[in-house]
């Protein structure tokens, strides 16, 4: 398949980590999107979102709301976190085609990922999204709510909890148009439910929050990093040629396997070194990742990701 020299040029430019955007508060102040939407390959956008954690400066727009424009109807891949940013994504998706918009899939339950459910419902849209992933938003909606309302303050106006329409399991097959999109639950990874969006066709993943580059990616209490080392070999074997992430610019698979695969097994490495001498958990906190302090989002995560590997490890 051909690309565009734009798109290529792009991709391969934000390739690299010094194309992050952590310091930058808002790159589309004309809207609440923190960037306009770019065509990354022909008929598949996505609109960046910042690489720092959310802020009512970038209105929660810390991660990408990509859409894909099949010629029957338009896949829009996260809800957004809150209803205003799913309305200014709906209006850009207005300005590239007239297609509707038929299909919205969550890319995991996080808040980013389905606080805007309620806008898309309210414009008769199924929303798809991964059955543990619905299962931990319906769980924990209130608490993430109230998250989104505390940073997004005005911002947050008119955004209810609102889950998906339909689940599924290990995969979704969606034939539509010019495009075969196949959405996948690869296996454990950074959060419950997570999916890969995969273009064989086009050989493009959007990789949701399997994949980071940009930024540290983020260890919660309940991330097994032994079992997203596993899944990993899963989203491997798709062979993709371009990687839209979770968080950050389009890539590719080099890049990703770099800050993801290799930096979850540095940082078990040097957390089992640890345990053999007989250290504690104070002194995790300590481990060295200089390595990976150029990351955006370093200076948050580094410790708590060592403090919580420590305590998966302690007991593995």
């Amino acid at each position: 398949m051909r690309f565009q020299v734009p798109a290529l040029v792009f991709l391969l430019a934000a390739a690299s980590p010094g194309f992050a955007s952590e310091d930058i508060p808002d790159q589309y102040p004309q809207s609440v999107l923190y960037s306009k939407p770019v065509e990354v390959i022909p008929h598949v956008w996505s609109a960046i979102g910042a690489t720092a954690p959310p802020s009512y400066e970038n209105s929660g727009h810390n991660n990408n709301l990509s859409f894909i424009v099949t010629g029957e109807g338009v896949v829009v891949v996260n809800a957004g976190a809150c209803t205003q940013l799913a309305q200014a994504l709906h209006e850009e998706i207005k300005q590239v085609t007239d297609e509707p918009v038929k299909l919205v899939i969550n890319e995991n339950g996080q808040g980013h990922a389905m606080l805007g459910n309620a806008y898309w419902a309210g414009q008769g849209v199924p929303i798809l999204a991964q059955a543990d992933a619905a299962t931990e938003f319906g769980d924990r909606g209130p608490q993430i709510l109230a998250q989104m309302r505390g940073y997004n303050k005005d911002k947050a106006e008119g955004t209810v909890l609102q889950g998906p329409t339909e689940t599924f399991e290990d995969e979704k097959v969606i034939e539509m148009g010019r495009f075969r999109i196949e959405v996948k639950n690869l296996g454990p990874a950074h959060s419950p439910g997570d999916v890969a969006v995969w273009l064989p066709g086009q050989s493009l993943v959007i990789a949701g929050d399997m994949a980071f580059h940009e930024r540290l990616l983020p260890i919660f209490e309940d991330t097994g990093t032994a079992a997203w080392l596993e899944s990993w070999e899963n989203f491997e074997a798709l062979e993709a040629t371009y990687v839209i992430p979770g968080h950050g610019h389009p890539t590719n698979m080099d890049q990703v396997r770099r800050y993801t695969k290799d930096y979850l097994v540095f940082l078990r490495g040097e957390i089992r070194k640890l345990l053999d001498e007989g250290g504690g958990l104070e002194d995790a906190f300590y481990v060295d990742q200089s390595p990976y302090a150029h990351l955006d989002t370093f200076d948050e995560l580094a410790k708590r990701n060592a403090g919580r590997v420590f305590e998966q490890m302690e007991f593995e």
